[in-house]
């Protein structure tokens, strides 16, 4: 748009402030964007009950945009409804990026429980799972419909169509979930039991409210509509422990170094690798190891692992250890890998069959070039206020340490990645650190490192005790914290970040552990190096 011009040539109306609603379609242009084409049939079909028509020719967001703004539930002025998709297909990073987090509706929601239901169990319906539900509908459906490439959404639709499936008719849907994945009846029939049912057969979707009373009358019914939500939250105190297997569990070795130009070999790895193995084997994952991983091997791997399907398993687990700096880690061609690319790649978006089940990370690596400083704490009398600077490295001599840092003339690691990469987007997911942000962590030649055999014995000690794995990993932290007592001159202090939604806890494994390293004579603060 141009503005205009007085006879002396000055611009009277061109204004450099972009109006809200030019803003609102840029954002909602960037969603476009962004969002591919499973994202977009996803929310076609969450919108199926807003628009009363066929979504088949819906090919991109603009497309879906263009019917909403038509049934005015889109604009500048309430944008509830985008925010809400984004929510419900957990595209967190999109939400942040357009600040739309903060937007909620204070009206019932356009998107109807019936909808959200189906796309929900379809997040748990891997393609096994989707190949017998298929089989089960042959005599129902059209054949065009049972396609290899037909979606468990596409599936649902055309159930709809064949009058099959409805928000008041959900038996057949039922019937065949009891064969093929029996687990998901209960969220049927926490949907059967919810208000929320009732609502979305009510009408009551408009996002406009016609006065402030019918605000306040439809607040409340969202209040009342939410109350199951709460309870069902209260009573989930931990995550489900009971699939076929726990989980894969990928361990991430990076010993030779050699062909890089800084970093050296990392001297004890395999003693952690050892016990890495034995301990998540005991406790019942699938343990894979890929030893002295390139850049490309390490984002390979970690593709392939979240390419398969985790129908059947509790949750996943990635230790890597390796050289590092702050918020990565470094292949050993000397490449380097944000943990944000690692943990990208297990979102839900990219990885369904592990949407909401626990994801942890476990990380041995520096996070930089600084030794921790010693602060005095009260402890059977008075102490020396003076703060002692921990940066001489150890004391003593013939002392086998190393940190996971590349090589430099203190033998420590440094660099400039931002901290904020640590932090998970989805839920569900857990990353433990060996050391805070900018520091070293400590590697024994003879016994491996302080923070990787500190976990195991505390899973070893601990899983069979009932404990959650954030309280087995704060008294690691703990543990890790008093290590100077043996290693003059030597502080670590680990770290863990957590978006998960609730507690994890490992069933109790049959048998003892036992493990050829005594981790009582590892940590005994007389032992000697």
């Amino acid at each position: 748009m141009f503005g205009k011009h007085n006879s002396s040539g000055q611009n009277l109306s061109l204004s450099n402030t972009i109006s809200p609603e030019m803003e609102f379609r840029e954002k909602l242009l960037k969603v476009d964007q962004v969002l591919n084409r499973d994202h977009t049939k996803a929310l076609a079909f969450l919108c199926k009950d807003i628009l009363k028509c066929d979504i088949s020719s819906v090919e991109s967001p603009i497309d879906l945009f263009n019917l909403l703004e038509e049934k005015d539930v889109l604009s500048e002025d309430q944008p509830y409804l985008l925010a809400d998709l984004l929510r419900v297909i957990e595209h967190f990073q999109l939400l942040r990026e357009l600040d739309l987090n903060s937007t909620m509706s204070t009206t019932i929601n356009p998107i109807t429980p019936y909808r959200k239901l189906l796309y929900e169990l379809s997040k748990d319906i891997g393609q096994k799972e989707l190949k017998k539900i298929k089989f089960l509908l042959r005599n129902d459906l059209q054949r065009s419909a049972l396609e290899l490439n037909v979606s468990t959404l596409e599936v649902f639709l055309e159930m709809e169509r064949k009058d099959l499936l409805s928000s008041s008719n959900l038996l057949r849907l039922e019937q065949i979930l009891k064969d093929v994945l029996p687990v998901l009846g209960k969220q049927i029939q926490q949907f059967k039991d919810s208000p929320g049912k009732i609502a979305q057969e009510t009408g009551l979707v408009d996002l406009r409210p016609r006065s402030s009373s019918d605000a306040s009358r439809r607040g409340k019914v969202q209040q009342q509509m939410m109350i199951p939500m709460y309870k069902a939250l209260e009573g989930a105190e931990q995550y489900p422990m009971s699939g076929q297997q726990r989980g894969f569990c990928l361990i991430v070795n990076n010993f030779d170094f050699s062909c890089s130009k800084g970093p050296k070999n990392r001297e004890g790895t395999e003693i952690d690798e050892e016990s890495l193995s034995l301990v998540f084997s005991w406790l019942g994952f699938q343990v894979e190891v890929v030893q002295n991983a390139t850049r490309d091997k390490m984002l390979s791997s970690m593709e392939e692992l979240a390419s398969r399907d985790h129908s059947g398993m509790d949750c996943v687990a990635c230790v890597v250890l390796s050289h590092g700096l702050e918020g990565g880690v470094y292949g050993v061609d000397g490449g380097k890998v944000r943990l944000k690319e690692l943990t990208e790649l297990l979102h839900g978006v990219r990885c369904p069959s592990l949407r909401g089940k626990p994801k942890l990370f476990f990380i041995q690596a520096c996070q930089g070039n600084k030794k921790e400083q010693a602060v005095p704490v009260p402890a059977n009398g008075t102490v020396n206020p003076k703060v002692h600077d921990q940066t001489d490295g150890p004391s003593g001599p013939g002392v086998n340490i190393q940190t996971d840092g590349p090589s430099s003339p203190v033998d420590i690691c440094s660099d400039a990645v931002v901290a904020s990469e640590l932090l998970p987007s989805t839920a569900d997911f857990l990353t433990a650190m060996a050391t805070t942000p900018s520091h070293v962590s400590v590697r024994l030649k003879e016994e491996g490192s302080w923070f990787i055999q500190s976990l195991c014995r505390n899973l070893e000690q601990l899983v069979p005790q009932g404990q959650d794995l954030v309280s087995i990993l704060t008294k690691v932290n703990d543990d890790v914290s008093q290590m100077f007592k043996r290693i003059g001159g030597c502080r670590q202090m680990p770290q863990h970040s957590s978006s998960l939604r609730t507690r994890v806890v490992f069933p109790v494994p049959e048998g003892r552990f036992n493990h050829k390293v005594t981790f009582d004579d590892f940590l005994g603060e007389e032992s000697t190096v």
